[in-house]
Formats: structure tokens, C-alpha cells, sequence
């Protein structure tokens, strides 16, 4: 049995980020029935970080893309992040700046909008040692308490 056959049957109605719960700060509701569950290595080459590390990186205002499609993106996103919708970057290949490596980030761990983009980049030619993945997401970023931004313009 494969793991993603185990988990909760899925929602017939399914949300994606973590929201908080009105009146009780700190508290969200996770919805844990959507997706596939991601490998922690995305592609071979392409690094794989964690909170710490982007966080770290906004602060020195290296380059963040929140790869989901731009309803998720102006809903709420990690501040600093720029919106290049995995099935755009490719398009938008020319936004990125090859000088510096990028974080890609989705809806989080079970999440497959980020590992697209990246795929999608390594087979346009694009250098695996350029891009980084923070597999957690939103969904770890929200239910870890991290600052988020909303209703992006």
C-alpha cells in the first residue's frame, strides 16, 4: 500500500491553506484530505530548504516564488514572494534572475504546483544549482505562526 493510499479519504470540498480559526489567535484548521504527498527531493540538483533557511533569505531580499496560480497568491502568500504560476514560468522564464539562486514554494508538503515549476524550468535548460524548494509551503509556513501577507493587488 503507497503512503498517499493511507491517508484521510479526500473532502469533497477541500482547502488547500491552513486558515485561522475567528476569535482564537494562533489557532487554524488544516484541512489534511487534498494532494499527493511530495518528496522531499524534488529533482536531482535542487536543494531542498526549510524555514530558517527562507527566512533568512527575505530578510536579505533574495528572490522567493510562490508558484501557485495567482487566486492562492492574492488570497495570502510569504511576504517578499513574487507570484510566477507553475504553469507560467516557463513563459516568464526571463523574470527570474540566473544570478542568484530562487526558492519556489506551493500550497505546501502534498502540494504539486512548485515541483512542476521546477521540473518544467530544469527541462527549459534552467541550472538545478539556481533553484531551491521549500517543500513546506503554506501549509507549514501558516501552522508554523510565520508573518503572511494579504489580498496581494
Amino acid at each position: 500500500m503507497k503512503i498517499n493510499e493511507k491517508r484521510t479519504s479526500k473532502r469533497a470540498e477541500t482547502q488547500m491553506v491552513p486558515q485561522p480559526i475567528k476569535g482564537e489567535a494562533g489557532l487554524v484548521q488544516v484541512d489534511t484530505t487534498w494532494g499527493k504527498i511530495q518528496p522531499i527531493k524534488v529533482a536531482d540538483g535542487v536543494r531542498t530548504v526549510d524555514e530558517i533557511e527562507l527566512n533568512d533569505w527575505l530578510e536579505a531580499g533574495k528572490q522567493v516564488i510562490d508558484g501557485r496560480t495567482p487566486d492562492f497568491y492574492k488570497t495570502s502568500t510569504i511576504p517578499g514572494a513574487k507570484n510566477i504560476p507553475h504553469n507560467e514560468i516557463t513563459e516568464r522564464i526571463g523574470e527570474l534572475d540566473r544570478d542568484q539562486p530562487a526558492i519556489f514554494f506551493c500550497n505546501g508538503p502534498q502540494c504539486p504546483q512548485s515541483p512542476t515549476a521546477i521540473h518544467n524550468l530544469l527541462e527549459a535548460g534552467y541550472p538545478p544549482d539556481k533553484i531551491l524548494y521549500y517543500r513546506g509551503g503554506m501549509h507549514d509556513w501558516v501552522t508554523l505562526g510565520l508573518p503572511l501577507e494579504f489580498e496581494k493587488k
